[in-house]
């Protein structure tokens, strides 16, 4: 491997190699709240390697989240992509072809690290090649019509307030939800331009269903604003479309001639439905910044069931303004770490063997003068494949500011990491809810919780004013003695959260929740089998 990286600096036409360098695009679609007839349900996504002017290639998706391991944390980067070219024995010039017969993909690494194939592995066993989101991401809006569409449906003065910070608009609510790690200072929108071509030019019909041709979109827009438009150092391009684009809004990355260099950045394509609301627009944003789409615990194919989630449902659970439409709520603690939003202060592993059970103080983010802990992660054995070890994340959630307002409840939300790092709400109810902002989805006090395996205990013990007091350890048992009092800032694994360790026990008086059999309270009847759902045992488990 070290003799195949070593030749990574050679160019990309070279007609023997099997590293190539290019800049990692991934891309995701979105649908609308209410889909209009012929929306597709499922939500595409795209990984693409820009290797320069007209070298722009589609990558297998198994095969490169496999390859790279966190994905995700590559998008918008440069990387170095080796082939397997030993495996398959396409032709030299089909090495990157779309339609050709190419090599696998063997590896996938950040460019500025080539000598280094295997990347780093967490205390909790995940393999994460973060890529923090720190400073200022000043975004540029385009607002670009179709041809054959005349319709402006905004001015440029609306464009330009989303980008204030005052609450309600998009500066506020990155600023809030990073905790401070980024502004949107210097964001600017501008147009409307005039696209070159008819809709129909951008749009094709493929298999039955219309597809957008984002790059033309992104190339032809941007140059219609390149002579009036300085994009130094901008972060991102938000493109917004007077007309419907193929039922979807996307976002990722994009790369174009931009003040006369060709230029990779962060992207979305926005249909009015989009713009209309800044939830679906900042879900987009968030796609550029390289998060993947959370999800529920139900098994289906629709990943927007996850209300917890700004990077899965966008629409329920949001706060409605007068102006911006529907506003974002917060993305997940699992999405804020990716982007280094999460201080090491506020995060505590508990590793897989642990044994101690400890009483932690969780704080819902974004509550003031706070120091406990807003990530708690539950470890659990690392597998031989490293990028697949599962990892259960806890957070606390609490109807406390502008847009948390209306989420479903006040509770602590479980999530499972799998999948290369895709997030899925954990769903106490048999079966799981189709949408998870059901009792089922919420932890709250007096009711416990573990893993599959039994491996750990969370039991909810008190509601605090900024989030919740959980216990977590081994199996609990009958206790032998009061719980001591719980210390406030104490925890020595992390400095300022506030973690004690407790001695092996904790209260079986609560209602208990696993993944394999639970049900709230009110159905507590469902918990017995059927021919024991007599009313003297069902008043008694519902009293």
């Amino acid at each position: 491997m070290a003799c195949l990286f070593a030749g990574a600096a050679m160019a990309v036409d070279t007609q023997r190699d099997d590293v190539v360098h290019g800049v990692l695009q991934l891309r995701w679609g979105d649908a609308p709240r209410a889909p209009h007839a012929g929306a597709p349900s499922s939500s595409p996504f795209e990984a693409w390697l820009d290797a320069g002017p007209g070298k722009r290639y589609r990558l297998d998706v198994a095969q490169a989240r496999r390859a790279a391991g966190d994905l995700y944390a590559l998008a918008n980067r440069r990387v170095a992509v080796s082939y397997d070219t030993r495996a398959n024995t396409a032709s030299a010039d089909k090495l990157m072809s779309i339609s050709g017969s190419a090599p696998a993909i063997s590896a996938i690494v950040p460019a500025d690290r080539v000598p280094q194939r295997a990347l780093a592995v967490g205390k909790d066993g995940r393999v994460m090649a973060a890529a923090p989101m720190i400073g200022r991401t000043r975004w540029i809006t385009l607002m670009c019509k179709f041809a054959d569409v005349a319709a402006e449906q905004k001015p440029r003065a609306y464009f330009q307030s989303q980008y204030g910070n005052a609450p309600g608009q998009l500066g506020h609510y990155w600023s809030v939800v990073s905790q401070g790690a980024i502004d949107l200072e210097g964001s600017s929108a501008h147009g409307w331009y005039t696209l070159p071509k008819p809709r129909s030019a951008y749009v094709a019909v493929v298999d039955g269903r219309p597809r957008a041709d984002l790059s033309l979109l992104f190339a032809d827009c941007t140059a219609q604003a390149d002579a009036a438009v300085d994009f130094g150092g901008a972060q991102g391009v938000n493109l917004m479309f007077n007309d419907e684009l193929d039922g979807r809004a996307w976002g990722g990355g994009a790369c174009a001639m931009l003040d006369g260099s060709y230029t990779c950045t962060r992207a979305t394509w926005n249909p009015p439905w989009s713009f209309n609301n800044l939830a679906p627009l900042a879900h987009e944003m968030g796609h550029g910044y390289g998060l993947p789409h959370s999800d529920n615990s139900d098994g289906d194919n629709d990943t927007y069931d996850n209300p917890w989630d700004l990077m899965s449902d966008a629409w329920r659970g949001a706060v409605t303004d007068t102006t911006y439409g529907l506003l974002p709520k917060y993305l997940s603690a699992y999405q804020r770490e990716r982007l280094g939003w999460v201080a090491p202060d506020r995060k505590h592993v508990l590793v897989s063997d642990n044994r101690d059970t400890h009483e932690i103080v969780l704080d819902a983010a974004g509550m003031e003068g706070t120091g406990g802990v807003q990530l708690l992660v539950l470890a659990m054995p690392a597998q031989p494949d490293p990028y697949k070890t599962v990892i259960y994340t806890l957070e606390a959630r609490r109807r406390h500011s502008l847009y948390e307002s209306a989420l479903a409840g006040d509770a602590v939300i479980i999530h499972r990491i799998e999948d290369y790092g895709i997030a899925r709400s954990v769903d106490t109810d048999t079966p799981a809810a189709n949408f998870s902002g059901n009792e089922g989805s919420m932890l709250k006090v007096g009711e416990q919780w573990s893993t599959p395996d039994e491996r750990h205990w969370v039991q909810v013990v008190s509601e605090t004013a900024h989030g919740f007091v959980v216990r977590v350890g081994p199996r609990p048992r009958a206790m032998s003695a009061p719980t001591p009092a719980l210390l406030q800032g104490t925890g020595k694994p992390q400095t300022g959260a506030a973690l004690r360790t407790l001695p092996y026990a904790a209260s079986s008086a609560v209602v208990t929740r696993t993944a394999a059999a639970s049900a709230p309270r009110s159905r507590g009847c469902e918990r017995v089998p059927r021919l024991l759902r007599v009313p003297v045992v069902c008043a008694l488990l519902t009293r």
